[in-house]
This record gives C-alpha cells, structure tokens and sequence, in this order.
C-alpha cells in the first residue's frame, strides 16, 4: 500500500468524504484502502463536529477526521456524501458552489431532473450532464438488481420489471442491526413451538418496545411486508423508490415497474426476486451469456446442484450475484431470476467511489 506523502501528489486530485465515520463511511474506507491504487492526490475526511478530531488509516497514512464547515471543501474535487438526506440536502450544494462535484449516497437529489443518477456500468454517460455539479447515487434496493438489469436492458429492451425485495435491516442504519441482535436475543434458547410461538410476547418480556423499534413489526423469526414510510394508494417510499429510480437510470419513462419491498431477518446484503419483460426475444442461454460478459456480476445458477446466491455467500464482497434464471411459463420474452447485492458496498459505498473514480480523470 503506498505511504507517499501528499505533498509529492500535489497535481492528483483531492477526493473528500462526508460521514467517514457513519456505517456507510466506514465501508468507503474499506473500499479506497482495498484497491491496488487510487488516483487521488489527498483524501480528506469529514464527519460531524462529535466525530472531529478522531484519526482514521486510509491508504497507510492516519488522516484526521474534520467538522463539517464549509470551508473543508476547498480546493476538493470529487466530495462523496454518506450523510442523511437533510444534510446532504444542505450541504452537497456547498460543496459544488465551491468547486467540487457533489456525488451524494442520500436520497437529496435522486430524482432532480438536473441530477443525474448513475450506475456507472448502466449510464456512465450521464456523469457528464450535471448543471447543479452533483450526481445522485441509487438507491440500495435499485442498485441490487440494476447491473443486471441493465445489460438485459441492452441486448432484449425491457418493458416491463415486477419485483419483490427481500430487504437487510441494516438497510434502517445501525439502528436497524442493533433491533435484529436484540429480538435474536430475546427468542435464542426459548422453545417457541412448532407453530412458531409468540414473538411478540417474547420480545415484551424482554423489554423490546414495538414503538422504539425501526421496523413495524418484529424481524426476529418474521418478514415484514414494507420497508420505507407510507405513500399515497398504500405504497411505501421504497417501492416508489425502485419505480421512479429504474425509470430515471435506464432511462425510460413509460417503464411499468411494480414493487412489494420486504424487510427479511438478515443483517446485510438485500435479495431481488425479479420478473422481468423485454420487448425481443429472450432465452435463458442468452441472458446468461450476456450476463457472463459483465465484469461486476456473478452468475451463480445450478439449481440441481444447489447453487444461487444468498446473502450468506455475498455478505462483504463487490459483484451482484444473480442466479435462479428462468424462462417464464406463462409469458413472452420474460425472465424470473433472483439476484443479490451487499446494500453497504455496491448498494451505497462502491457505487458512489465508482462514480467518484469515473470523475477523477476530468482533473489530472
């Protein structure tokens, strides 16, 4: 790993991340400190004004972490954002009237027709086209299944995608893995049953208010039928989220999207079941050579030998899986196929540095 001091890399250009210190922060340090080589000549950490002061390792050099202020966007290029939406929505702003490229992992700016939203394998070209000087990152759910979706998109032209969500809670933040290991607790070593027993009773008898939790319903031995805050006609924000977001990345307007988002008992990495139609012919030979040819995506797919993916086997690593593909019974040019995707590496951190490395070349 190199240790050559900043000052001999003065030209390269200076990268910043907000919230270095949040959960999605933490997972882009992993991300800058695991590539073979970087092309920033300084990065630049910033969190809150709590977190000022810590000391983090990147690339081999301790960097001190800054409060958020807005002069720290000096002389910045690229400033990636793993902040909440209200700050983002404050500061991404500022940190492009001073110069930098904003490229924001909140919700802020997703579907702000001067923000593109990008998936550097699926619109790399959009970077270019940013009149507020900010990029926009997808959301988790979306980035899970959009790598896959958009090489099919290429060769079959989709029509029409119905999807249902399988959704990690640390997708809620800390919060939401903390609620997990809690529940798990409070249910490890109790014989509930045969049918299941009564959660809910078990969860009172430890203490576990319902109205505290970040979820709806308990997800220890459960799956909760929504993720996200209600919308009108009794849809969730996440739902609306995939529709609007699809549309927008693949660029297409008029696609007819359906999605049931689902908050499951696992920790990290979200799951897509996806019905897919497409406009041309489509087999399952060639979707999976299609597939084969994309550098971020595994195929995993031997259902007679047990093999697809699953949150276990993708937990902390890069590629959307993919497996389970199938030509559907009852309808033309359709594929049924499940992917999954880690929702704090390519569904936030990865995707955003990708577009972060995508920009560096504009100032060498």
């Amino acid at each position: 790993m190199s240790t050559v001091p900043e000052s001999s890399r003065a030209r390269r250009p200076c990268l910043a991340l907000i919230g270095a210190t949040g959960a999605v922060g933490t997972v882009m340090v992993d991300i800058i400190n695991s590539r073979p080589s970087v092309p920033w000549g300084e990065i630049r950490l910033v969190a809150s004004a709590r977190s000022a002061g810590r000391t983090i390792t990147v690339r081999g050099v301790e960097r001190t972490v800054h409060a958020l202020a807005a002069e720290v966007f000096d002389g910045v290029d690229v400033a990636m954002f793993d902040v909440p939406d209200e700050v983002s929505a404050v500061w991404a702003p500022i940190a492009a009237a001073r110069g930098a490229v904003a490229v924001d992992n909140s919700g802020a700016f997703r579907m702000d027709p001067d923000v593109p939203l990008v998936v550097p394998e699926v619109n790399a070209e959009r970077i270019a086209h940013r009149p507020r000087g900010i990029i926009a990152n997808p959301n988790c759910t979306t980035l899970s299944m959009m790598t896959v979706l958009g090489a099919l998109h290429r060769e079959f032209g989709l029509a029409e995608l119905v999807a249902a969500s399988y959704q990690a809670v640390s997708g809620a933040g800390a919060a939401g893995a903390e609620q997990l290991y809690a529940e798990l607790t409070a249910v490890a070593g109790r014989r509930l049953g045969v049918r299941g027993g009564d959660v809910r009773a078990a969860l009172a008898e430890a203490g576990l208010d319902q109205q505290t939790s970040p979820f709806p319903a308990p997800v220890a031995l459960n799956v909760v039928p929504w993720a996200g805050s209600l919308k009108a006609d009794g849809w969730s924000s996440e739902e609306l989220k995939v529709r609007n977001e699809s549309r927008k990345i693949l660029g297409l307007p008029g696609l007819k999207v359906s999605a049931t988002c689902v908050r499951v008992p696992v920790v990290t990495t979200h799951s897509v079941a996806v019905h897919a139609v497409f406009d041309r012919e489509v087999t399952v030979e060639r979707a999976r050579k299609v597939l084969s040819e994309q550098p971020s995506v595994v195929t995993m797919d031997d259902p007679e030998t047990g093999v697809f993916p699953t949150p276990a086997d993708v937990v902390g690593t890069d590629p959307t899986y993919v497996g389970r593909i199938r030509q559907a019974l009852d309808f033309p040019n359709t594929l049924d196929f499940f992917v999954c995707g880690d929702n704090l590496r390519k569904g936030a951190a990865l995707n955003t540095y990708e577009i972060a490395e995508t920009l560096a070349p504009e100032f060498l």
